[in-house]
Formats: structure tokens, sequence, C-alpha cells
């Protein structure tokens, strides 16, 4: 035969006590929900939750620095794509200068070319500075060098040739973001059978030789500059298109990146932040259920002549 367990007062207080401290703590916890606007507060609160927020928290600053870098590659490539758009604007200057001193017409005067020749030492100075522009106090074309300027005035290449400049603009995705002078406006030698020599192709030589066929009045000078202006010109008409092609990818991964930070950016919202209407009526209902607590215990332990004499 059992017997059923015998309740005594101490263990209906102690129970009645527990109950409403366990609907404290939870009004409690709405109330932090609401303070705070987060429902992921620590660990214990959602372990599951609160991994797969660690994991999009990770996503979140990874494609932070996606952007980041893509808009230091978008400044960096777009400052080499002004520089070369004008160096290639001055280019057709000298090929119109250099075509009218080849003309066997009467404008073609000594002093007609002597002022040409001028004109082209002048357009010389200027794509020397286009050459030696810079993007955050570095040349742009000057490679890895740690100097202030890629040429010096007489036009020669004094940057450096080894390694790249590399950005991270996505997942397992690296753009160079440098473009050398060399590449540019043309090396200083080349090898010819075997031989180096010097490059008659090379920008800042074509402009010399031009000038000075100009003065003399050489005209088969001129044609020859004519034709290694021509190479230079399709050489940096390359290396533009080059530039472009990847600017607009910079651009296509950087649109990449900022669209991703949303999506992740919202998934994590939804696992991290409150629903604000429903944690209010969830405070509402605990509030209230804390009420009806109090009253039912007020009802079930009612004090005694000893809790009066204490």
């Amino acid at each position: 035969m059992s017997s059923s367990p015998r309740v005594t007062e101490s263990s209906v207080r102690t129970r009645t006590i527990a109950s409403l401290q366990r609907n404290l703590s939870r009004t409690q916890s709405a109330q932090d929900q609401i303070s705070s606007g987060k429902q992921l507060r620590r660990p214990s609160d959602s372990p599951t939750g609160t991994v797969t927020a660690l994991q999009l928290r990770g996503e979140v600053r990874a494609n932070k620095k996606y952007s980041a870098n893509a808009d230091d590659a978008i400044g960096r490539l777009g400052t080499v794509q002004d520089s070369l758009r004008s160096v290639s604007d001055s280019l057709q200057r000298v090929r119109t200068l250099t075509l009218e001193a080849a003309n066997a017409g009467g404008g073609s005067t000594p002093q007609a070319n002597r002022a040409r020749a001028e004109q082209v030492e002048e357009i010389k100075g200027l794509l020397v500075q286009y050459a030696n522009t810079k993007y955050l106090d570095r040349p742009v074309f000057g490679g890895s060098t740690p100097d202030s300027t890629a040429y010096t005035t007489a036009g020669e290449y004094a940057g450096e040739n080894a390694g790249q400049t590399l950005r991270a603009i996505g997942p397992n995705a690296k753009i160079r973001v440098d473009v050398r002078g060399p590449e540019v406006f043309g090396p200083e030698e080349v090898t010819v059978n075997g031989s180096t020599v010097p490059n008659e192709a090379q920008l800042f030589r074509v402009l010399d030789s031009l000038a000075a066929a100009m003065r003399d009045g050489n005209a088969e000078g001129i044609n020859a500059g004519l034709s290694n202006l021509d190479k230079a010109t399709e050489i940096l008409n390359s290396t533009l298109s080059d530039v472009g092609a990847r600017y607009n990818r910079v651009e296509q991964m950087k649109q990449s990146a900022e669209d991703r930070l949303m999506s992740v950016s919202s998934q994590l919202s939804d696992i991290e932040d409150v629903d604000l209407p429903k944690a209010i009526m969830e405070l509402q209902l605990q509030q209230t259920s804390y009420q009806a607590a109090l009253a039912a215990t007020a009802k079930v332990i009612q004090p005694s002549l000893i809790d009066f004499l204490r």
C-alpha cells in the first residue's frame, strides 16, 4: 500500500517561490531583449545560432575587406586609366605635328619645323609628368619603387620591374592594380638576334628623335620617327585596353561583394536581432503571468499568527 508524500508549509513556500523566480527570470529576459535589441546575448541563448552568427560575422568582415580592396583598386586603376588617356591624346597631337613636318608642301618650312620640334619637346615634358602620376603619394608607373618618381626628366625609367601590386577582391580572386612604366612607354632596351640594343620605339626616345629630325629637316628621320611613334601608340593603346578590362572586373567584383554583404548582414540580423513586436508581446504576457502568480500565491500561502510574531 503506497502512501502520498507529506506536503508541508515549508515545501509549498519553497516551490512557490521557485516558480515565482522562474517567472520573474523570464520577464527579465524579455526586458533584456527589448533593451538590447538582441535575442542572442550569450552563447547559452542558442548554441547553434551562436555558431551560425560567428560564421556570418566572418563573412561580413571578409566582404567588407573585399569591398575596401576593390575601392583601392578602382582608385589606382582609375588614376592609371586617366593618365593613359591623357598620354594618348598628347600622342595624337604629336602625330599631327609629325605628319605636318613630313609634308613636302609649303607649310613644311625650316622655321615651321623648328616650332614643331619645340612643341614636341614641350609635349615630352608633359608626358614625363603623366609618367610620374601618383596615387597615395606613390608613382603608379613605378612598380615597387620606394622613390617618388618613376621617370627622370630625361624620360629614363627609374622604377622597379620586380614584383606586382595585387589586391584580393573576392574569394580566391586577386587582381593586379599596377602598371610598370616599360609596359606603357616601352622598355629601354630590346633583344635583337641575341644582342641587347636600345629600343628605338621607346616613347620618350621617339619624341627626342622626332624633335631632332624636325630641327635638322631630316625627312628620313621624320618618317622613321612616325613609324616608331605608331608602334609606341599601339603599345599604349593595348595597355589602356588591358587596364580598362581590369577596371571593369574590379567594379563587378565590388558590386558582388556589396550584394553579398547585404545578404549576409540580413541573415545575421535574422539570427541576432530581436523581433520587437514579438518581444513586447512576450514581455506583456510574462508580466501578466507574474502578476497572476503573485495573486495566486497570496491566496495559497496565508499569513499565520507566527508570521506576525516574527
